[in-house]
């Protein structure tokens, strides 16, 4: 096996968050399915970014956001994804690089599309609602996958959203293979109940003959299953899925792995402020405790720590290093 030089390599969109507070009637007046995650095009994003008061903005993207949640925990990370050379290209690289990323993704051509944004409005109870415009990061390709640095990562994490272009899904494809070629593990999380109707056969598929650690939340595992009995859908993914953890918000997570469950509270918050990022940064904490070999209990005590830490605050990234929170863990 090849030297191990990162803990974890997320593969995923690269994409500038714009977020701001919002309110119920705001969204709805804009027909927006609230907590879910749309495509809109740059006219239909001014728009709507046109009525909200100040925002935050801040690199991430659903595998963004992980990677920085592992490099948090103190790990070893590796980022690919795709932006422009404009000026929120050079605020992702900024924002990544500052945490001690290995990000070295080439940008697209002059004249290509801009740096991917999404317009992520929060209302008073946490819950966040997206509006992405994926600009310049559906350029990701094969090209894009370097297979000395997959080969180099314990695991390869691929956001779900990457299924949506063509291109983007040979590069996932292509980086699954490298990595079981080279021994490491491939993760994939859903990413979104919109996103698994679409790809519903290609993700099962997917599920039973190249992954090795299943994300998703209860909407997602019971849309990818066609059921509404979350029990039901969890006996089918221990049946596909080698390892699989999936959050139930309040309810804390599930961590299935064939006839083993265990069930992992959640931790306390005074007050959710933000959801945004809650499940990229749980399954950071779960890849970092993976990676570095701890039990799954504690894998999943590391992922609702920084699930915690991260609704706690306005922004998808950690405010505090997740490693002093992990302290007595290992």
């Amino acid at each position: 096996m090849p030297n191990t030089r990162f803990d974890v390599l997320c593969i995923g969109n690269a994409i500038v968050d714009i977020i701001a507070e919002s309110t119920d009637a705001y969204i709805k007046s804009h027909g927006l399915d609230k907590g879910h995650m749309r495509l809109v095009d740059p006219e239909e994003q001014a728009r709507i970014y046109a009525g909200v008061g100040p925002a935050i903005e801040t690199s991430g993207g659903s595998a963004g956001n992980t990677v920085v949640g592992v490099a948090s925990f103190g790990g070893r990370g590796a980022y690919f994804g795709k932006v422009a050379d404009d000026t929120f290209g050079k605020i992702f690289r900024h924002d990544i690089g500052a945490m001690g990323i290995t990000f070295e993704s080439k940008s697209v051509a002059p004249g290509g599309p801009p740096t991917a944004s999404s317009v992520i409005l929060v209302t008073p109870d946490g819950e966040r609602t997206m509006n992405t415009h994926l600009g310049a990061c559906v350029m990701l390709d094969e090209a894009d996958v370097d297979p000395i640095i997959v080969a180099a990562s314990r695991i390869t994490y691929m956001e779900g959203y990457l299924y949506d272009r063509p291109a983007a899904k040979r590069a996932f494809h292509l980086a699954a293979k490298l990595a079981h070629e080279a021994g490491r593990k491939v993760s994939l999380s859903l990413s979104d109940g919109f996103c698994v109707d679409r790809h519903r056969a290609q993700f099962l598929s997917l599920i039973k003959g190249s992954i090795d650690i299943v994300f998703a939340n209860q909407v997602e595992i019971c849309s990818l299953y066609q059921t509404t009995d979350f029990e039901d859908a969890c006996r089918q993914m221990a049946k596909d899925a080698p390892l699989a953890a999936v959050t139930r918000g309040a309810q804390g997570s599930v961590i299935i792995r064939g006839t083993e469950r265990i069930e992992v509270p959640v931790e306390p918050v005074a007050r959710v402020i933000d959801a945004t990022g809650a499940g990229d940064l749980y399954a950071a904490g779960f890849l970092f405790g993976h990676a570095r070999g701890a039990p799954l209990a504690t894998c999943g005590k590391l992922a609702s720590l920084a699930a915690a830490e991260v609704i706690s605050h306005i922004g998808p990234r950690p405010a505090i290093r997740l490693e002093a929170l992990a302290k007595g863990l290992f």
